[in-house]
């Protein structure tokens, strides 16, 4: 069986792009990056431990993944919150954090936790959103540094996937678009090319959607922002 295609991402620091393996060892040796460590060591933000966290959906961690770093003194519902932000809002759905990889094995923690404490005793966390239909999302630590701060924010976004290209179902051309209705009651992807879009008949699900990058395109009518929330 051939190996699934890696796909790549951009360095937030120098905008070089590698995989998501590729971008763990880039980061820790990137001079760019260092160059911005060496301005937040200077300010006065408090020195406290920092966490880089690479954060994968579960289903598809080769085409969508992030690189974080993470205040130690932040809680985790201001990751949920980032999660949410660039991933997975769609309908104020329940979500929670869950210490390992198996959910209702493994210890529910509780979102007033600090990184600090949390990723002093597991180093794998699991995320759930939304207990329907469900998008579950692997945050790892990768390292840990003490020093100050990257941002006024509790969380760093050090890097990203790029959006993963996806054939139209038609015509083999990049994918712009998704008919919910093509997935939900023809058993066909859904996804369409810029021409191919414009005559597509199927509405009764509503209009045809965006395309974002995000794991949790095409579920539960997400369409974004699939933004950074800062």
């Amino acid at each position: 069986m051939a190996r699934q295609k890696q796909n790549r991402g951009a360095c937030a620091f120098c905008g070089k792009d590698y995989t998501r393996a590729g971008m763990k060892k880039h980061l820790a040796a990137c001079p760019d990056r260092k160059k911005a460590i060496q301005k937040a060591d200077a300010s006065k933000r408090k020195s406290q431990p920092l966490y880089h966290l690479v954060v994968y959906d579960a289903c598809d961690k080769n085409n969508y993944w992030l690189h974080l770093e993470m205040n130690g003194s932040a809680e985790l519902e201001d990751l949920d919150r980032y999660l949410r932000a660039i991933w997975l809002e769609c309908c104020g759905h329940m979500s929670t954090f869950f210490a390992g990889k198996a959910a209702y094995r493994d210890p529910e923690l509780e979102r007033d936790e600090k990184a600090g404490d949390v990723f002093s005793e597991t180093a794998e966390l699991l995320h759930i959103y939304d207990f329907g239909t469900s998008s579950e999302t692997m945050v790892e630590v990768a390292d840990v540094r003490e020093g100050r701060p990257l941002a006024k924010h509790p969380i760093a976004l050090m890097a990203r996937n790029h959006p993963p290209e996806y054939p139209c179902m038609e015509c083999d051309k990049p994918a712009r678009y998704l008919c919910m209705e093509c997935q939900i009651e023809e058993d066909e992807t859904g996804l369409l090319c810029e021409e191919d879009a414009k005559d597509h008949p199927h509405d009764e699900y509503g209009p045809l959607m965006p395309m974002v990058n995000s794991p949790r395109m095409g579920m539960c009518g997400y369409d974004g922002p699939a933004e950074p929330p800062y």
